[in-house]
């Protein structure tokens, strides 16, 4: 005995169904651990969202600036201090430096919250020079709650 075909009409996979209806599904890690992230990840995030959150202050200063992250300098003339970040004003790029800003926060009384400060820090010194400002001085009020 054959089967008569049945029609299906398709699940609206925007209301967080999964295929057979049975709800969202969770992420291979679970419910009790973190989403699995990597520390080039987590920096390039801090970077693009310091990034985000300069443009928005100074658009005119900073438009056309491209942010990029590398992970260390590749040039061969290197300064006695390892450089943390460069800037070219010619191609107004600003390339910030995962490895040497990472090797700041090595101290393991540092968290989360200190890591993303001193990226944030790097990312701003950096603008700063840039665009020939105080890094204090291009958002004053970011840590004024400190």
């Amino acid at each position: 005995m054959r089967r008569k075909p049945r029609l299906v009409t398709p699940i609206d996979r925007g209301r967080g169904r999964s295929r057979h209806g049975r709800g969202g599904r969770s992420s291979v890690t679970g419910p009790e651990l973190a989403p699995i992230i990597t520390r080039a990840e987590a920096f390039d995030r801090i970077v693009g969202d310091s990034a985000h959150y300069l443009l928005g202050l100074w658009p005119e200063e900073l438009a056309g600036v491209v942010f990029q992250v590398a992970d260390m300098p590749t040039d061969q003339t290197l300064p006695d201090a390892m450089p943390r970040w460069r800037i070219d004003r010619e191609t107004r790029r600003v390339t910030v430096f995962r490895i040497p800003v990472e090797r700041v926060n090595r101290s393991p009384e540092k968290d989360d919250a200190d890591r993303r400060i001193i990226i944030e820090t790097a990312v701003f010194r950096a603008v700063g020079e840039l665009i020939d400002k105080d890094p204090w001085d291009l958002a004053p009020d970011r840590y004024r709650h400190w």
